[in-house]
């Protein structure tokens, strides 16, 4: 029964009953969209004018603007320390090189005195050595005028003998030179001779001889004898203590 008289109730059979036109559904679906555009543009008003009411954006732009402004200057300081950094940097090689060079310098200055200093030495023993050229009066024909001997390091036994003749025009003098060096070695007597035997030299107006023989250890040598022969003659002599250099 009630199902009866609901189903009276929404038929056409109904005791009342309204007539209404129907509007088409893509004109619904248009005043729907307007109305919810209408309703999002208020609450975006309100809510923009709600911020703005609370001060929430008041001095945004412009702390924006001098955050910019504190991060361009910071820039600049920091290319400017960047700068200063690589002159710096620049000084402190150059300072380097400098340095560096002086030290070079320093080092070949010293090497150079010490050349020097050798040479100066050298020089000073060819003067005593040459001084001794000057001939002594009364003397003619082959003469020693220079007869030297120095152990060093204690097993080396450096010798120069210089040969003149006093005579201006003398013909050339072709004789041998015969060393003998006496010392000690062991506290018993002992002598030596050059190892090759007498040298052969040549001389006009003067010549300087010279080398080097190894002595034999514990042996002390005392002096050494030069003797200038021609053939089995002998035309000058001369000895000489031996001096000892470290």
């Amino acid at each position: 029964m009630r199902l009866r008289l609901l189903r009276r109730r929404l038929t056409i059979s109904a005791p009342r009953m309204s007539v209404r036109s129907a509007l088409p559904w893509p004109l619904r679906w248009v005043v729907a969209a307007v109305v919810l555009g209408f309703c999002a543009a208020i609450a975006l008003w309100a809510f923009e004018f709600g911020r703005n009411i609370a001060g929430l954006d008041h001095g945004a732009k412009e702390e924006l603007l001098h955050l910019r402004s504190e991060m361009v200057n910071l820039r600049t300081a920091l290319d400017k320390v960047q700068e200063e950094r690589d002159k710096a940097q620049s000084i402190a090689n150059t300072a380097g090189t400098l340095v560096t060079a002086g030290k070079a310098s320093e080092d070949k200055l010293f090497e150079q005195v010490k050349q020097l200093q050798a040479e100066n030495q050298s020089l000073r023993d060819d003067l005593g050595f040459f001084e001794k050229l000057i001939p002594s009066s009364g003397t003619e024909g082959v003469a020693i005028r220079g007869l030297q001997a120095d152990l060093q390091n204690g097993k080396d036994l450096k010798w120069q003998v210089l040969v003149i003749q006093a005579n201006k025009n003398a013909a050339t003098f072709n004789g041998t030179l015969e060393l003998t060096f006496s010392g000690l070695q062991g506290g018993k007597p002992w002598s030596a001779t050059l190892s090759g035997g007498p040298q052969a030299f040549s001389v006009k107006q003067y010549g300087r001889l010279e080398g080097v023989i190894e002595v034999p250890a514990q042996v002390v040598v005392k002096a050494v004898v030069a003797k200038v022969l021609e053939g089995n003659t002998v035309r000058a002599t001369q000895s000489q203590k031996v001096s000892v250099n470290p």
